[in-house]
């Protein structure tokens, strides 16, 4: 075998119509587009979304809401998650590489810990934002709290 003999497969490659080429070929004459009327004349092409007239779908659908550019998404993690980290890997500093190596957050994500659980472990936390019922349960068994 060598680059002389190499074909496709077999019923992979078909031969394209072609339209257009006098009514010899059977697809001459009005070449496929019916008669006469817009859409068969050279240069036609539709507006996106036109309905032939009838009101389109994006104008009888009313507007609502907006995307806030500027909002942040943060990933939520429960302080009853911490402490299962801290039992688990007896650790005393938690942050965002921490939390991606146990599985419970991204490397992108932005991280917020929230007060859900309760928390016994003295802990160095680190993440981006911390609800005050969180930052509270921290500091109250000695823990400290970092905002990146």
């Amino acid at each position: 075998m060598d680059l002389s003999n190499l074909k496709p497969a077999a019923g992979s490659v078909k031969t394209c119509k072609r339209i257009g080429r006098g009514q010899g070929s059977g697809r001459g004459g009005t070449s496929t587009r019916g008669h006469k009327g817009q859409k068969s004349r050279s240069g036609y092409s539709k507006k996106v979304g036109f309905e032939g007239g009838q009101m389109p779908l994006q104008r009888r659908v009313p507007k609502f809401g907006f995307k806030n550019i500027n909002r942040k998404e943060y990933k939520a993690i429960n302080i009853d998650v911490l402490q299962t980290l801290a039992e688990k890997s007896n650790i005393t500093t938690v942050d965002i590489d921490v939390l991606v190596n146990a599985g419970v957050a991204a490397k992108n994500d932005l991280i917020k810990i929230l007060g859900n659980g309760t928390l016994t472990a003295k802990l160095e936390v680190k993440a981006h934002a911390f609800s005050k019922s969180a930052q509270s349960a921290i500091e109250a068994v000695e823990g400290t709290v970092v905002k990146l």
